[in-house]
């Protein structure tokens, strides 16, 4: 017996709670304006965060999942801090492929500042070609899966800057996504919030919002979301895409 999938249009995949909503998270609600369906995989529970809990971040999870209209979010449990290439980690990716068969994947980028986020770029980008595999058998609550390779990867960008290879206008999508990362209030300055981390700084959404601004201001908009792609996109109607 074969497993049904529920086919959504994307699948976004993140190593922690929020790194989804704080990277490509206008992306995602642009994509479910255009009707379209999405699903989140956080591939931990951010457990070995600085700041809030595995359960805290769990209910934030949640929170954003309901602001932003997703229609799943799962969240696996590979590992905060333990990350690692595994057979085993590779198949828990592959099943939620699988499970959601999308068209396209987002996933970490490749080169980051934290290792976790390196390791969940290359087990998904490995994981979207092994799960086309015929061969390659994983099961689901006991049913066996179909094979099924996402014909689009793409990388969203982190705290490294990269140069990105295509900018999605975000104009219209940047303040209601912005619902979607404050669910994850635990992570943000607050007033004497200590220890200080990265992300709790009082300067941090402003500059996430000066990045927006600055890939809109490359494709003349008020923003934008850069994306790194794995393959040459086609082109098939020429002037509906440059018109």
């Amino acid at each position: 017996m074969e497993q049904s999938s529920e086919n959504v249009y994307a699948v976004a995949f993140g190593a922690h709670p929020d790194d989804v909503e704080l990277a490509c998270g206008a992306t995602l609600l642009k994509i479910m304006r255009e009707g379209r369906s999405v699903a989140v995989c956080d591939l931990t529970k951010g457990e070995l965060g600085t700041l809030g809990t595995a359960e805290t971040r769990k209910k934030e999870a949640e929170k954003a999942w309901i602001v932003m209209g997703y229609h799943d979010r799962v969240t696996l449990d590979l590992g905060d801090g333990k990350l690692f290439y595994s057979e085993e980690n590779l198949h828990a990716v592959i099943r939620i492929i699988r499970r959601f068969r999308p068209t396209v994947v987002f996933a970490n980028p490749p080169e980051e500042r934290h290792p976790d986020h390196e390791k969940a770029s290359k087990l998904v980008a490995d994981a979207v070609y092994y799960s086309g595999l015929k061969q390659l058998i994983t099961e689901d609550n006991g049913i066996r899966q179909t094979a099924h390779r996402p014909p689009y990867l793409f990388h969203y960008l982190q705290f490294k800057h990269l140069d990105p290879d295509i900018i999605v206008d975000i104009s219209e999508t940047f303040a209601p996504s912005r619902a979607g990362i404050l669910s994850f209030s635990s992570q943000f300055y607050r007033e004497g919030s200590e220890p200080e981390t990265l992300i709790n700084r009082k300067e941090f959404l402003t500059g996430l919002e000066a990045r927006a601004r600055y890939f809109g201001e490359q494709i003349g908009t008020l923003y934008g979301e850069g994306l790194l792609v794995t393959r040459t996109p086609t082109i098939t109607n020429f002037s509906g895409l440059f018109g």
